[in-house]
């Protein structure tokens, strides 16, 4: 059998075709349940190979310390199938992923896409790798490269669109970006990745005013039973500090971001990062860090991802935890020892960005200026976009203030206001120099 853009599905009966497509159909809007649906996809017919290989990447793209083990399985399962050569390739990529392998499974993926442009699932497991990794270039070509076998009309057009957006992006082409992005949410306005592109630069342009309005007057449409919809809460929450509103940046925060609790990994780490940005700015944050930690330690499991490690420290500063704080940086340093690219990730950027915000925490600006200094030309090494890695900057910036490193802390905020000349609290601190 084959799907809606024509590719063949080995072991594939008509009922997991239906659950398999669905489950394709929200992942690419970012929206649903698509794990549960490549579930009734595999119940439906046992012998399709690739609705275990979409179980694999429902789990590994999350960076779910429980997904791992999960994603294992449904490889293994695969591999006992048939498979033509497409599945072949996917269930190599994720086997790899599974094991740690995140460079190599990228390069497997950006073959298979080479092979087969039409197959959206590759495209999109190979952006989150290539967005995981902080492979700017990978995650504007890999989907340059398929867009002239697109065309309007096909299944998935809009999260073509979207994709190539981000890339554009993050490798600076803001204009092409903008257009790319927009039209995607015109295609598709449930297209979760769309909204978040069109943020991004509009956040890289701090454009706050237009940001706060593109997010903020289509809140339902975005937000409503989507997987993205706190880290698009996180964008608008951005937009707003940026403006000074620190009010509703809190009431964002508690409504959207880290108030209701969510322990996925990624929700995780934009809670961290809001509370921590508002922390740098002396925003009295009462005990919202001592929820977030307690999830941290609940739900995280330290030295898997070097980018969640970072963001897992900054919630055991935050609320005074110094045994949790030890312990990330222990498992920082096993981390360090295996063979796989978390290692390489810690020990380019991840460990020292942690220790970085430990001394902070500790009030040993010094140390933590030394730490953040060392890496900030090179912290696209550990993943995440520039808006995320952004609060490395905003730490080394506040550290060599309250360090007393006068001429860094200054020559840092002249950088800082170039690039931004529409933030208020710059301005301000200009002013009063």
């Amino acid at each position: 059998m084959n799907d809606s853009l024509g590719l063949a599905l080995s072991g594939a009966n008509d009922a997991s075709l239906r659950a398999y497509q669905a489950a394709l159909d929200q992942f690419k809007c970012f929206t649903g349940d698509p794990a549960a649906l490549a579930q009734e996809a595999i119940t439906a017919s046992p012998t399709m190979t690739m609705a275990h290989v979409l179980q694999a990447w429902l789990h590994l793209l999350g960076t779910e310390p429980g997904g791992v083990a999960v994603a294992r399985a449904a490889c293994a399962a695969a591999a006992a199938l048939p498979a033509n050569g497409r599945e072949q390739m996917h269930l190599q990529a994720a086997t790899l992923l599974a094991h740690g392998h995140w460079v190599e499974a990228g390069r497997v993926l950006e073959d298979l896409s080479l092979a087969w442009p039409l197959d959206l699932l590759a495209l999109q497991a190979g952006q989150q790798v290539d967005f995981f990794t902080g492979d700017a270039r990978m995650l504007r070509d890999r989907i340059a490269r398929a867009l002239p076998a697109w065309r309007r009309g096909l299944s998935g057009y809009h999260a073509v669109l979207s994709m190539h957006a981000f890339g554009l992006e993050e490798t600076g082409d803001y204009g092409n970006a903008e257009k790319q992005g927009r039209l995607a949410v015109e295609l598709e306005p449930r297209d979760g990745w769309g909204w978040h592109a069109v943020a991004h630069v509009l956040e890289m342009r701090n454009d706050p005013v237009a940001g706060a309005e593109w997010l903020g007057r289509n809140t339902d449409t975005w937000s409503e039973g989507s997987f993205l919809a706190v880290h698009n809460w996180w964008h608008l929450a951005l937009f707003q500090l940026e403006l000074g509103r620190h009010d509703e940046v809190l009431r964002l925060y508690d409504e959207s971001i880290g108030g209701p609790g969510s322990s996925m990994m990624l929700d995780l780490v934009d809670a961290s990062a809001m509370l921590w940005r508002l922390q740098l700015r002396g925003v009295d944050i009462g005990e919202r860090w001592e929820a977030v930690a307690d999830r941290w330690q609940a739900a995280g499991v330290p030295g898997q991802m070097a980018f969640n490690d970072l963001h897992m420290m900054m919630a055991f500063v935050g609320s005074g935890r110094q045994d949790a704080q030890l312990g990330v940086l222990e498992a920082q340093r096993q981390a360090m020892e295996r063979d796989d690219d978390n290692a390489f990730f810690t020990q380019a950027v991840g460990y020292s960005a942690t220790r970085a915000v430990q001394a902070f925490g500790a009030g040993d600006f010094s140390r933590s200026v030394q730490a953040l200094r060392a890496i900030r030309s090179n912290a696209h090494r550990f993943g995440g976009s520039h808006a995320q890695r952004d609060v490395l900057d905003l730490t080394l910036h506040e550290a060599a203030r309250r360090g007393g490193m006068d001429k860094l802390a200054a020559g840092l905020h002249i950088e800082r206001l170039a690039l931004r000349p529409r933030t208020r609290q710059l301005r301000a601190m200009l002013l009063a120099a």
